[in-house]
């Protein structure tokens, strides 16, 4: 069972790619935790501060288990004029 993340703007760089699988049937809090080991300190700083759509709907319960198949799309703030 397993879903996708897909990083965006300063997320993609501190991640070092676009998007990867993981895991589904956790929370998006327990996948943070698992991308932020993965990926060190850099990314872990991005998580913090992003925000997430599961499946383009934005996700407010980070305690809610994950789906097979669902996209996890990070996305860090955006700066913009």
């Amino acid at each position: 069972m397993e879903l996708t993340v897909r990083y965006f703007a300063g997320a993609r760089a501190a991640a070092g790619r676009a998007e990867e699988t993981a895991s589904a049937g956790r929370s998006l809090d327990e996948l943070l935790d698992d991308l932020a080991a993965r990926h060190g300190e850099r990314l872990a700083v991005v998580l913090k501060a992003a925000s997430f759509l599961v499946d383009g709907v934005a996700c407010h319960d980070r305690r809610a288990l994950l789906p097979a198949g669902a996209t996890v799309d990070v996305l860090p703030p955006f700066a913009g004029g």
